[in-house]
């Protein structure tokens, strides 16, 4: 008789006769050992210290260490709401590795991402500095683009001014009335029950309306307060660079009117700058803000996003604000409209490290390219030799600032159909060319076309491999600052797993060399 096929003892039950390693549970190579080594190249002090600092007694916290690589793991593998990050640390075995086999429960994991979101924010530069020191870096060829990432916010709970105000009007309206019919009935209990004894209490539908009715009069007033302080930046700058033509007409020694004339405005403009700022304040108080910042953005500042706003400052009647993240603005993304943030990223070409980031509420990518230089430079230490960018960031301010800072910039003056390249050069160039048509000739050239065609391998993967690969297509937090730190979480993990697996690689080369 022909003998049983036998298999491997499965005992599910049975406890394990030696204590285990975790060096054991997952492979050598494996990317949780790559953190754990990691751990003494970081400076983690901003972290560190703040925790030391906290009284001793009580219960004994989580190290600060672990939940530090805890929430890098996560974003390397695409998890980010607390709740499944406290669940992996049960369930799944490379977070209980990481952890050591504890389970940090999910209001610690969200309290200590939020209490230390800026020193989380502050380890993109030190992973960039790690790449650097690798030679993943050369910033020979540079390519910046713009992705729209979806806010934690739903296009739905937004609402137009003019739609506000109707609202408001709808909403006063109802409790009103809803007041006149409570008065009705309280009337009728004092006449049933004696006046001064418990009747019915504020209905339930009247509460509702009121709250309904101050959530709205509160999102309108701090959308008026946002156009008042836009229409207000613009009356200042309107102001200082009228007085800048009157200073350089005097200085020129120009005709007495031209310079009355020149000083005229120059006091009309300020005027009008004071009664605009003066507004802005007014608006911010009344939404019970703090009173604007109407100073020039910083040099690495990323713009501001222009609500359509009247000459008075006020809102158009289609201008919208967000409930739920009002911060995030209505941007067209792939044909369609989402609630969002535009999230800016310069990546290297070597290895697609990422150099720089930024995140605004406006949607158009022209205005960030001159923020986007000065964080290059902040982050990477110096500017790249080279850099493309789609047709978005085309403006001959743009192309004359690249150029006065000695970068080879090929920045796209139209769109293409996808897939098709630019036309030839024909015939040679004008001498009275523009910027743009100077540019489209340079994009157009042999050399031109083929470094402008290596944008879309450079740049267009990393996006990606952050909303595909990884699936970070929304933001978990809200709000532009705590946004910002998390986009910075992001890249930061994007150039940890490109510094992993490039480590990891030169390992290998290194074993096959060795025999």
């Amino acid at each position: 008789m022909q003998k049983r096929k036998t298999f491997r003892p499965w005992q599910p039950q049975q406890a394990t006769l030696l204590p285990p390693s975790p060096r054991e549970w997952l492979s050598e190579d494996h990317q949780v050992y790559f953190l754990l080594d990691l751990v003494d190249e970081l400076d983690l002090s901003a972290i560190l210290v703040p925790a030391q600092a906290k009284d001793p007694r009580g219960e004994k916290g989580f190290d600060p260490r672990m939940m530090t690589m805890l929430l890098l793991y996560a974003y390397c593998v695409g998890i980010v709401s607390s709740r499944k990050i406290e669940r992996a640390c049960y369930e799944d075995l490379a977070f209980r590795v990481l952890t050591g086999n504890q389970q940090p429960d999910h209001s610690r994991i969200s309290e200590f991402r939020r209490r230390n979101l800026d020193a989380l924010k502050g380890l993109f530069i030190q992973i960039l500095r790690l790449c650097q020191k690798a030679g993943m870096v050369s910033l020979g060829h540079v390519a910046l683009d713009g992705t729209k990432v979806q806010a934690n916010a739903s296009k739905h709970k937004a609402m137009s001014h003019e739609r506000m105000l109707r609202a408001e009007k709808e909403l006063q309206k109802e409790i009103n009335a809803l007041i006149r019919k409570a008065e009705i009935l309280d009337a009728q209990e004092d006449r049933r029950y004696g006046k001064g004894n418990l009747g019915s209490e504020l209905p339930d539908e009247l509460r509702h309306k009121q709250g309904r009715l101050a959530k709205i009069r509160q999102a309108r007033k701090e959308m008026e307060a946002e156009t008042a302080a836009a229409a207000a930046r613009q009356r200042q700058e309107e102001a200082e660079k009228a007085r800048a033509k009157a200073t350089a007409a005097e200085e020129s020694d120009g005709s007495a009117p031209e310079q009355a004339e020149l000083n005229r405005k120059a006091e009309a403009a300020a005027a009008k700058a004071a009664a605009a700022g003066d507004k802005a304040i007014e608006a911010a108080e009344s939404a019970g803000l703090e009173p604007p910042d109407l100073e020039p953005l910083a040099s690495d500042a990323m713009p501001r996003r222009g609500l359509a706003r009247k000459a008075d400052g006020t809102p158009t009647a289609k201008t919208q604000r967000n409930f739920t993240d009002s911060d995030s603005h209505l941007m067209q993304s792939g044909g369609t409209y989402l609630q969002g943030y535009n999230c800016q990223l310069a990546v290297d070409s070597d290895h697609q490290v990422i150099v720089a980031v930024g995140v605004s509420n406006q949607p158009p990518d022209v205005e960030h390219l001159e923020p986007m230089l000065e964080r290059i430079a902040a982050s990477a230490g110096e500017l790249p030799d080279v850099m493309t960018m789609d047709a978005g960031y085309w403006s001959d301010d743009n192309a004359g600032h690249c150029e006065d800072l000695g970068i080879d910039a090929y920045i796209a003056t139209g769109r293409l159909p996808h897939g098709k390249p630019p036309p030839p050069q024909r015939g040679p160039l004008p001498r009275d060319a523009d910027a743009r048509t100077r540019m489209a000739r340079k994009i157009r050239s042999k050399k031109g076309s083929r470094i402008y065609a290596q944008r879309k391998a450079i740049v267009e993967p990393v996006n990606g491999q952050i909303k595909e690969g990884r699936g970070l297509r929304r933001f978990l937090l809200r709000g532009l600052e705590k946004v910002d730190g998390e986009w910075h979480l992001i890249a930061a993990t994007h150039n940890l797993l490109k510094l992993f697996r490039y480590r990891r690689s030169q390992q290998q080369l290194w074993a096959a060399a060795t025999g």
